[in-house]
């Protein structure tokens, strides 16, 4: 569909993005996937071509455009190119508000520069072995001790965790409190007490590393303190929506690059003579992917207007989050049947897709949880 979202600036971006995803990572591809990590000299790569820390004001080395649509750029051109192991979008769309809206000057200072020019990777670490929507019930504790915080506890499925050099980490500090008694806290590479698992082994998304992480008696210093003491759980719930919108950008892409290759492939897939997209069942299938297909670009698009606006509400982020999700699985999944025996093969990009596309419902909020939260915006 012909799209009013993207101006000049951002086409000139995406252009950016795409030859430089060509050159850089495509090649790699294969070889990271076998690794089960990208190499880390691509973060700095990608420091130096402008594609971390779009919105972080130009005095620490970011973009300065607070404009969500360049991040949307960048996962969707990643997502184009096949990269999955790139972790940029949890780092610009996720990590990067703790770091720019609740941090200090010091903090600011300390690791913004480092941030965009691809020094420092992030990771955030919420979900542990027995919590993970469910915030109030992490283990993970911080308990203040003279001029610091010593920190116990793990955490699992964390993106970009074993390649990370600081990570904001979310601790319980008033256990009286339940979810209201949490803070964050950022913990950087070689803390006495840090320490990371085992590389995960996951069913798509290969050349993501994703880690689990250990704090035993890990002293952190005073100043390390993101946000407000107990407020993290606010802190947590002002910065999900955007998170969402940011999985929501990947899913569309997604189905919109997973689609384009499927009806490329029926054009020339000949059964009984002819052009199996010429078969009714076909067309009317592929009918129907595309015309869900746009809508979801359609609400997306709206949404991304109002982030930008300030005006995105977590109903509305949860809504695009779960449909937009379960639509890349659907689609993803149809792709592979028309695809027949092909589709089932790694060397055909739509296999791939299909193996990550699953996660998606899962991180950022399960679609239960979405819909638990829209419910409850409804007054049930």
């Amino acid at each position: 569909m012909e799209q009013h979202l993207y101006e000049a600036e951002h086409h000139a971006f995406r252009d950016l993005c795409r030859e430089f995803l060509a050159r850089e990572a495509v090649p790699h591809n294969d070889e990271w996937e076998r690794a089960g990590i990208v190499d880390r000299e691509i973060w700095r790569k990608a420091g130096a071509a402008g594609l971390l820390g779009t919105d972080v004001d130009e005095e620490y080395g970011g973009g300065g455009q607070k404009d969500f649509r360049f991040n949307a750029v960048v996962v969707e051109e990643i997502v184009a190119a096949g990269a999955s192991g790139l972790g940029f979008g949890l780092h610009n769309d996720v990590v990067a508000p703790y770091l720019t809206d609740l941090t200090t000057e010091e903090q600011r200072k300390r690791w913004l520069p480092g941030f965009c020019s691809g020094d420092i990777v992030t990771a955030i670490a919420m979900s542990e072995p027995g919590a993970g929507s469910d915030l109030a019930g992490i283990r993970t504790n911080a308990v203040r001790d003279g001029d610091g915080w010593v920190l116990n506890g793990q955490k699992t499925f964390i993106t970009n965790g074993e390649m990370a050099d600081l990570v904001v980490v979310v601790a319980k500090t008033d256990a009286s409190k339940g979810a209201h008694g949490i803070s964050l806290f950022a913990v950087e590479t070689g803390t006495p007490g840090f320490t990371r698992g085992r590389r995960l082994e996951k069913v798509g998304l290969k050349a993501n590393d994703t880690a689990e992480l250990f704090f035993d008696d890990c002293r952190i210093p005073a100043d390390n303190l993101i946000g407000q003491e107990n407020a993290g759980f606010y802190h947590l719930m002002a910065n999900l929506p955007r998170e969402r919108l940011g999985i929501a950008v990947a899913a569309v892409a997604a189905a919109e690059h997973i689609l384009g290759l499927t009806l490329e492939y029926v054009r020339t897939r000949e059964a009984f003579g002819r052009p199996i997209g010429k078969f009714q069942h076909n067309r009317f299938l592929l009918a129907e992917l595309d015309t869900e297909v746009t809508i979801a670009r359609t609400f997306l698009n709206h949404c991304i207007v109002e982030q930008n606006a300030g005006r995105l509400s977590v109903a509305d982020a949860a809504k695009a989050k779960w449909w937009t999700t379960e639509l890349q699985n659907k689609v993803a999944d149809r792709c592979v049947q028309l695809h027949g025996g092909y589709g089932f093969m790694m060397e055909y990009p739509v296999a791939k897709a299909w193996l990550n596309s699953r996660v998606q419902t899962i991180y950022g909020g399960t679609t239960e949880i979405m819909k638990e939260i829209i419910g409850r915006s409804l007054g049930l």
